[in-house]
Formats: structure tokens, sequence, C-alpha cells
């Protein structure tokens, strides 16, 4: 295994705890105590996966993972005090991929922590149907074999979650999905706050791809049912 996972909190005792639950697995764990240690370790190519807290000295979570983005689309995973859907939600939106609330369940975390790192390393079908070639959508286009989206001819900088994500859709142009399955078959796991988590990720690629993100073209709501990638001519 020997993934290389940064973990970030100003408490020690937690860095400690959750660094002894990851090595017994067999990740190899790199530690930070603020946002800024979090930023210099994270340029290190080695890093597949990090779970960044919230409040901390320096530099905080949000602000951390608003930088890293800027640099790598690995996994990042908030772990926060706060569980209100509000926090959650915003947390999201500034780039992470998932978002666990202390207490957490160490069984849990390292469930999330292992589905994560599998879409990061194993970024493939995840039970679409295999396609050849490009995927030409209108103004998009996919290209499977190299994981790329393209909006009128540009890249679209997508994370690692948000390509899973686009991969579904694109491959099954057309259909919905509900938020239930979409995070089933992207986080390989079972549902946590599905509806939420897949929400502010769809929020994020529309204003990636869509000229106007609250009248999207393409990536739409079926209100009560899902979400579709729109079949265009």
């Amino acid at each position: 295994m020997n993934e290389t996972i940064l973990v970030v909190d100003d408490d020690r005792e937690i860095v400690k705890a959750i660094a002894i639950l990851l090595e017994r697995e067999g990740y190899r764990v790199l530690r930070a105590y603020d946002g800024m240690e979090a930023l210099d370790l994270a340029a290190g190519r080695e890093v597949r996966l990090i779970l960044m807290d919230v409040m901390m000295p320096r530099l905080d979570g949000l602000s951390a993972v608003l930088r890293l983005r800027e640099r790598r689309n690995l996994p990042i995973l908030i772990l926060s005090a706060k569980s209100e859907s509000t926090d959650k939600i915003l947390g999201l939106s500034m780039g992470a991929d998932d978002y666990i609330a202390k207490p957490y369940d160490p069984q849990e975390l390292l469930a999330r922590v292992k589905s994560h790192l599998r879409r990061y390393t194993r970024l493939g079908d995840i039970h679409a149907s295999e396609v050849q070639g490009e995927i030409v959508n209108g103004r998009l286009t996919y290209r499977p074999a190299e994981l790329t989206l393209l909006a009128d001819g540009e890249p679209v900088k997508l994370t690692a979650t948000e390509t899973k994500i686009v991969d579904l859709l694109m491959r099954n142009l057309g259909r919905i999905f509900p938020a239930e399955e979409i995070y089933r078959r992207v986080w390989e796991g079972e549902c946590f706050a599905s509806e939420n988590t897949v929400m502010v990720h769809i929020r994020r690629i529309r204003e990636k791809i869509e000229f106007d993100p609250k009248h999207p073209e393409y990536l739409k709501v079926v209100w009560g049912i899902g979400y579709k990638m729109e079949k265009k001519s």
C-alpha cells in the first residue's frame, strides 16, 4: 500500500491518534499543525490524500484548501467539529472532496480514506458503458482514455471527484442518476449525507462548464429524482 497521507490539525493528540490508525493500515503519514505547514508538505508529489482540520493558527484549513486546489487535484477530506450542513457545504464548495465531523468513527474515517484513494489511483471505469475515443455532446467533448473534459475546445480543470462525476454522466448521456447512486459509484462506499455532497460537486462542475450556471444547458437537476447530462445534438 504505502500511500502517503498528510494529516493536518493543530491538536497534536488528534494528529497522533489518526497517524497511528493510518499507519496500522500500512499508510505513510506526514504531520502538519497549521495550514502553512500543510502547504509546504503538500508540495511533495508523494502526498496522495490530505486530512485537514478547519480551525488552525497561521492559515485555517479552508484557506489552505483553496490554495492547494490551485496546485493539486488530490483528495482533501475536511475534519471539523462543526457538523452543521452549512459548514459542510462551505468546505465542499471551497474544494474539499469530503467532510468528516468530529468526533469521528475510526472505521468510517478509514473507509472514506480508502474510498478516495481508490478513486485517485484508479480513475477509470465505474461500471458505466465502455466508450472508445471521444464523446462529443454539444460544446462538451470528453476523452475517456485521458479522463479529460473540453468545453469549446478548452480543457476544463477538474478535481478527481469532479472527473468521476463527469465520467459517469458523459458515458450515460440523458440518463438520470439519483444523488445516492452517484455517491455510491463515485465515492465507492455507503452514502454519507449524499444529497448535499453531490449537490455541491455538481454546482462546482456547472461553474466550470456552463455559460450561466444558474440556468444550466448541460448538467441538469430533475427535481425529486436526480441529475443528468442533457444530450445535445
